[in-house]
This record gives structure tokens, sequence and C-alpha cells, in this order.
């Protein structure tokens, strides 16, 4: 049996595995979202480790019990946790990644001319996303914090170092170069936390974690026994799901928020405009790198519909909802409620809707939604059309995955802005199998990425449906109201 488990933003998952990839249980636990003020969002860390917990202990029991051979962890990324190294205590909620309390911090920096010098370095734009600026932020808001981190008594990182120290009980304090790339203080070329970027940032070196490969020793899970022997962040686990180990190759996860990534070979890459360059994973000595592009709010639109609006009573019933008018009667949604990311990064846009008339039924509207997580998408494909591997991407159908993708209107609405297919595994759950197949690697079980397990299954390939009127009318419609929508906070 081999664990991969899936920390994500709103729920963390399990899946056991057997040695082919084939399922054999599963587990998920949600936790709270906090949001203490406009634009901040918070989760509560010790949530976060119990909800994992309870996610992989019912896996492994709905597996039937027995031995884990090695565990596979994949996290959302950017969310940080500072806590005491001596107890493991958290000093403060995790900072999400969704948040924007540090959005006059990083402006500040970028009117003084760093902006440049961070992007050349990181790959990243300064943007409230990265971590940087939130874990300063809990140094500057905690008392005391700021001098204990400097005494290297706190600990700074993504939610995989939490979890990873916690469940070795203090005995790993370390993350992989995957979430390291996306944290603001990782030379991208140097493969390390850079002293320059630390002081920038605020942030004392003393309190980051080591920065280890993403396949290899993670520690023991205390009390189980079981090796934990891959680590990286989710989007990436879910791009080496989908065994895009080609340069141009390319996928698009629909989760929380949407992203889009596509490999760019072994040498950083330069960052096209609004387009992110990051770290893939690292092997050994060998990194992969990718370019990049992050919708911030996704699925999480059709969770406000849900839980704030109560336009919709589940989300299983959207797809049929949105496929009761034949269009969203020029209705357009902009879910920019964490402002937006590629290619605008406007961290100061808001949620709009607009085209309101009194025909306007709440079919639209949710019709509305959807039109906007392919047409986020649809934004981000484009940025992303200059880059060197351009040519190879566009000729190759689009991988797709995560919970939304089950929605096939929206797979459709994809497809026809696009131009070209998408392709849907039979497994959704991408992310965890990426980390399953990392952690074969990790464990010594296979040596050769290109003789991993696939992705099971036969898998759904869709194929445009609208006009090209309708498509054009889209993104017209699209474009004005993003323009609407954007410096609103």
């Amino acid at each position: 049996m081999f664990l991969a488990l899936d920390q994500g933003t709103t729920s963390s998952r399990a899946i056991a595995f057997d040695r082919d990839g084939a399922v054999l249980g599963t587990g998920q636990r949600e936790f709270p979202q906090h949001f203490p003020a406009p634009g901040w969002v918070e989760h509560d860390p010790e949530r976060i480790l119990q909800s994992q917990t309870d996610a992989a202990l019912a896996a492994v029991a709905a597996a039937g019990g027995g031995p884990v051979e090695a565990v596979g962890l994949a996290n959302q990324r950017e969310t940080v946790v500072v806590f005491d190294r001596r107890t493991g205590r958290p000093i403060h909620r995790a900072i999400v990644w969704q948040d924007r309390r540090t959005a006059d911090r990083l402006e500040a920096l970028r009117a003084a001319g760093h902006e440049d010098f961070v992007r050349e370095r990181t790959g990243l734009p300064l943007d409230p996303y990265f971590s940087a600026a939130k874990i300063a932020w809990i140094l500057d808001h905690v008392p005391g914090a700021r001098a204990a981190a400097a005494r290297g008594e706190l600990g700074a990182g993504t939610i995989d170092t939490w979890l990873l120290f916690r469940l070795t009980g203090g005995a790993v304090f370390a993350t992989d170069a995957s979430n390291a790339a996306r944290t603001s203080l990782y030379d991208l070329r140097r493969g390390a936390f850079d002293d320059e970027l630390c002081r920038l940032f605020d942030v004392p070196r003393a309190c980051l974690p080591e920065v280890r490969p993403s396949a290899g020793d993670f520690g023991v899970w205390q009390p189980h026994g079981w090796p934990l022997r891959a680590v990286l962040g989710d989007q990436q686990a879910a791009l080496f799901a989908h065994g895009c180990l080609s340069p141009g190759q390319a996928k698009c996860t629909y989760g929380t928020g949407a992203f889009v990534l596509q490999n760019a070979g072994s040498t950083p890459p330069a960052p096209a405009p609004g387009v992110l360059a990051t770290v893939a994973w690292r092997l050994g000595g060998a990194t992969t790198f990718a370019h990049e592009g992050s919708v911030l709010v996704c699925g999480a639109a059709i969770q406000w519909l849900r839980d704030q609006l109560g336009i919709v009573r589940t989300s299983a019933e959207v797809e049929a909802l949105a496929r009761s008018v034949a269009d969203s009667g020029d209705v357009v949604f902009v879910p920019a409620f964490a402002g937006l990311g590629t290619p605008h990064w406007d961290p100061r846009a808001r949620g709009l809707l607009i085209g309101l008339s009194r025909g306007t039924s709440r079919a639209h509207v949710v019709r509305a939604a959807v039109e906007a997580m392919a047409l986020q998408v649809d934004d981000v494909l484009a940025a992303m059309r200059g880059g060197p591997a351009a040519a190879a991407a566009a000729a190759a159908p689009l991988a797709v995955d995560g919970g939304a993708a089950a929605n096939g209107l929206l797979l459709e609405i994809q497809a026809s802005l696009r131009g070209g297919p998408v392709v849907r595994p039979a497994l959704l759950e991408a992310t965890a199998f990426g980390a399953f197949r990392m952690g074969l690697l990790g464990a010594g079980v296979v040596a050769d990425p290109t003789r991993l397990p696939a992705l099971p299954g036969t898998p759904l390939v869709v194929s445009p449906t609208l006009s090209a009127a309708a498509v054009d009318g889209l993104r017209r419609r699209w474009r004005a109201a993003v323009e609407r929508a954007r410096g609103w906070a």
C-alpha cells in the first residue's frame, strides 16, 4: 500500500494505492475557512493537521489496513504557518494563499523599484499571493515573534513544512524545491533560499526550513512508522501525474483556484509577461522548471454561490442548472474575490456581477460562473502562448483534472475557447496520483520516471461545441467586465 496525501485549501484528502496505481481506499475531511477582514483568509493549522491525519487513517482503513510502504504529500502552496520549534505550536493562524492583507507592503516595494529584481531572481511578481510578505506580517504582529525568529526558535514555511514537522514529531524541518520556489525567497538559478531576498522581505533566514529534492527521505510519520518519501506542491503534483515530463506538455487543474502548468525543461525560463516561472520538481540534483498561470478563484466561486448566496444547494447541481439556459443572457461574473492572478496580477480587483436584467435567473448567474472559470483559464493560456514551448502546447490536447473538471459544460466551453480538445482522466484526483508517483521514486520502488504507472482508466476527450460567434461574444464581454473589476479595493 502506498499513501498519497492531498492537503488542499478547503479539505484534506488521502488515497491509498497499490503498486500499479489502483485505488484501494480514500478519505476526505473538510476544515473551516476564516475571513477576519475583507480580503483576509486564514486557516487553523491544528485543524489542517487533524483533518489530514483523519483522512489518511480513513483511507488506510478503507483499504483494509496493513503496512504502508511510503507516503507522498502534495499540499496547497504559498499558505504559511509560523510555529514554535520547541513546542510545535503555531503562533498565529495560517495566512492562506488567497489572502490580500500584504498588498500595501508589496506596493511599497514596487514603488521602491524592487519588482524587476524579485522577478528576475524568483520568477514571481510582487503579489500578496506568495509567501514572504505573509511570514513578515506574522512576525510583525505577534509580540516577540521577530526576535524569536532571528534566534532560530520559530519555524516558518508552507503547509508541507508544518505537516512534516508535526508528523515526524519535530524531527524534520524541511520543504521541497517546488514549495520553496513559491515563497519569493528562493533563487531559481542557485536552487536555494537567498539572503538578499530575505533581507528585502524582512524574513530571518534562521526561521526557514532546509530545501530537499521532491523525492527522498522526509522522515517517518509517528507513531505509525510510515516512511514519508515525497513532497511537492499540489499543482506540480498534478503536472507529474499527467506524465508531463517533456518541455511543452501542460495541464490545467480546476480546484479552489485554477492553475495551468507547462513543463519548461531543465533551464530556469525567462518569465513571459504575466506568467510565472517556477520549479516543477527536483529529482536528485536535477531540477525541472515550469511556466505557470494562476487563477486565484475558480471552484471557490461555485462554493460562494452555494454557501454565501444560496443560489445552489450542492455543487453537483451546477451543470444541470447552467445547461437549462442557452447562454448567460449577457451576464458576466468576474470572481475576483482575492484579486486577479495571471495575467493581470491586480490584488485590488474585486468580484463583479454585471449585465443583470429583470429576466436574469439564478440559472443565468450559475452559467456565468461556469463561463468565468473557463474564461479565466483562457486568459492564462493566451498569456502563455508567447512562451518558447507554445507551439508544442498548442498542438497537443490540454490535460485537465480537479473537482470542477467533472462539469462537462465547463470542459465544452474551455475546448471551444481553446479551439481544440481537452482531455479529462478517469481519476480526477490527479494531485494525489502525482504524490503517489513521486512517492514510488522516493521509496526506490521505481527508479525511472518514464516507467511510473499512468493515470488509470480511459480518459474523456471533449471537443469544442460553441460557434465562433459565441466564443467571440464571451471574450468581448469578459474583457469589458474585467476592466470594470480592476482596482476596486
